[in-house]
């Protein structure tokens, strides 16, 4: 059977692996759509659609021309302490277009695979289960735990992926992350400053794209935890990184999380339990040290093409 899949947020890192995933299948029809001129150098194979996600008509056209069979949501804003300072903006993509597209895909029949989060919980009991509790102490945690609340109060037929502490490369990126930031900075010679009472398991972005294209795929519903398979203080994080390219791990000092001065508080520990996802979706994470090795590989690639 023929899988028309609706993309949102195709320009962001996440929503480009996913397209470079699904471009080619046989039997699938993808329409990616994401605000602006489309920034995936790999243009063939697909459609592309510039979307704004808080314009209802401009959705409502996309469903009744496309019909999709399954949309995989991407598409939110991410940056933490932005969305404490810009709430009514936060809460209008990241819960209320939730919604709506809930809205839709009901009308039309379609799957909704959405992203969602860590931050979901506080961080005070991790690693988490997907049948623990929610409770964020952000305000971008709240609106993601009451899009997860939408999905499930509505009659969609529905996948929640969440996810911890994303890394990865592409061509044309908006913005940088954990790996990318510590590399970058080391190799500038910056010394940097990095929590070490903050835990996370550091998720490659090419697991998360397998995932979403796998639930796709499947014919499952509910919530999933998709990271990476380790668990451990971002500070770490930063020293592997150090470690894999061989920079100066001296440059980098401890902090406590109180020390940074962000808007938003940050859950401490929290990390994922993945035996669902690894036993419904045949996944398979890559640790940090193998993800490391695949973003070399690509910086490596892309430094041949630039």
């Amino acid at each position: 059977m023929q899988k028309r899949i609706l993309l949102t947020g195709s320009n962001g890192l996440l929503g480009q692996k996913i397209t470079n995933l699904l471009t080619g299948r046989v039997g699938i029809d993808l329409l990616a759509a994401s605000r602006g001129v489309n920034r995936n150098p790999n243009r063939e194979g697909y459609k592309y659609k510039d979307a704004d996600l808080t314009d209802k008509q401009i959705w409502k056209d996309i469903f009744e021309t496309f019909r999709p069979t399954e949309v995989i949501h991407t598409a939110a804003i991410t940056q933490v302490d932005t969305c404490e300072d810009e709430q009514e903006m936060c809460e209008l993509i990241n819960h209320h277009a939730v919604a709506y597209l809930c809205e839709l895909c009901v009308e039309y029949r379609a799957r909704l695979i959405h992203i969602s989060t860590d931050f979901v919980f506080d961080g005070e009991h991790g690693p988490y289960r997907e049948e623990d509790s929610p409770n964020p102490v952000n305000f971008y945690g709240m609106s993601k735990w009451k899009a997860e609340q939408a999905i499930q109060a509505s009659e969609v037929s529905a996948v929640i992926l969440r996810t911890i502490l994303l890394y990865g490369i592409t061509h044309a990126m908006s913005r940088s992350n954990i790996v990318l930031w510590v590399k970058k900075s080391l190799e500038e010679g910056k010394s940097i400053n990095v929590v070490h009472d903050q835990f996370r398991s550091p998720t490659l972005v090419e697991d998360l794209a397998w995932a979403s294209v796998a639930a796709a795929m499947k014919e499952v519903e509910g919530i999933f935890h998709i990271s990476g398979p380790e668990y451990m203080p971002i500070i770490e994080v930063a020293r592997n990184v150090a470690r894999y390219w061989n920079l100066n791990e001296e440059l980098i000092s401890e902090i406590d999380s109180s020390d940074l001065g962000q808007k938003a508080k940050r859950p401490p520990r929290t990390g994922f339990i993945l035996l669902k996802a690894q036993t419904e979706l045949g996944y398979k994470p890559h640790t940090l040290q193998q993800g490391l090795a695949v973003l070399d590989k690509q910086i490596k690639e892309l430094a041949e093409i630039i």
